[in-house]
């Protein structure tokens, strides 16, 4: 029997059921490089589209440019100015200041193109708020356009930031191809 004790004893300590941990995983989102087109509706605007989003056409010179993978749209008005200019961008950044309970910083940037009469600001809102981007641009004389980023979920910024930080460029690019009409 004390033979065995030592084969025993080696059996028994190397058979352990010490737990390792699993690495981290990380999701793996793959997004095609975008290509544009220019939008196909008539609207006193245009600008240019992912050609992979689909456009909903809304009354009033609205429009909703749909992200059917990410479950998400940008969400565009648009309103003439009536000498209400002031007004107007007010209401935009009431409605961007809105989301501070929720957000855990909201950063601006104005844009400028002097060349195509657009004018504007940029805001991107970090935290779980409803939207985490949204603008507003205008000729400053006739024609004032918003628009706003909502996923249809539950707001989680760090779930949606890769899907946020891929439809920031379409909609900086929306921006940098704004003409009136």
């Amino acid at each position: 029997m004390h033979r065995f004790y030592p084969l025993f004893l080696l059996v028994f300590l190397s058979c352990n059921n010490d737990q390792l941990p699993k690495p981290r995983a990380f999701l793996n989102l793959e997004y095609s490089i975008p290509q544009y087109t220019l939008l196909d509706i008539e609207r006193p605007y245009n600008f240019e589209i992912p050609k992979h989003t689909r456009i909903k056409d809304e009354p009033r010179n609205w429009l909703k440019v749909l992200y059917p993978k990410q479950r998400a749209s940008v969400d565009i008005t648009y309103l003439k100015v009536n000498d209400n200019l002031r007004e107007l961008i007010l209401e935009s950044e009431k409605l961007v200041f809105e989301h501070t309970v929720k957000a855990d910083q909201i950063s601006s940037n104005d844009y400028i193109d002097l060349e195509k009469r657009v004018f504007g600001t940029f805001y991107e809102i970090t935290g779980d708020a409803a939207s985490q981007i949204q603008f507003h641009l205008t000729d400053s004389t006739h024609h004032f356009l918003k628009g706003a980023l909502y996923f249809r979920t539950k707001p989680n910024y760090d779930s949606i930031l890769p899907a946020m930080a891929h439809i920031k460029k379409d909609v900086l690019r929306i921006m940098e191809t704004l003409e009136w009409k």
